[in-house]
């Protein structure tokens, strides 16, 4: 069980995880049918965005946290198993309570593309930090 002391540095991703909730649950309806801004698979983009974010913030409030880059496996499985979570809630909030909104596979698989790209990202940032360390 995390401490409060560990909850605090990860305020940004609770709040980014609140956001994208609530962004993903709203109405949209009306503005999907208009022309302009959204597009065919603008929801999936929308998706795979959040959750970028959300993995980079889960990570950006660990590092904080540890004062460190230390690398470890149980860390990424962590922030990954956190992302599935808020995922698949949001898309069963989507099925179950807002019926305005589709809960779809694709949209969950977006999700995860998105945790894997903020993966990625850390793998690679912790990677070039570990190997400047060392010149």
């Amino acid at each position: 069980m995390p401490s409060f002391k560990a909850l605090k540095y990860q305020r940004w991703a609770i709040l980014w995880a609140v956001v994208t909730l609530v962004l993903c649950n709203i109405d949209l309806s009306k503005a999907s049918h208009s022309p302009g801004f959204f597009f065919t698979g603008f929801d999936k983009l929308a998706h795979l965005g959040f959750f970028y974010v959300l993995t980079i913030l889960l990570f950006y409030g660990k590092i904080k946290y540890q004062h460190n880059y230390s690398f470890r496996s149980l860390t990424i499985f962590k922030i990954i198993m956190i992302s599935v979570v808020i995922g698949g809630g949001i898309e069963l909030l989507q099925w179950k309570m807002f019926t305005y909104r589709s809960a779809e596979w694709w949209d969950f698989a977006s999700d995860m593309i998105g945790c894997l790209m903020g993966v990625f990202s850390y793998v690679l940032l912790h990677r070039s930090n570990y190997n400047e360390d060392k010149v």
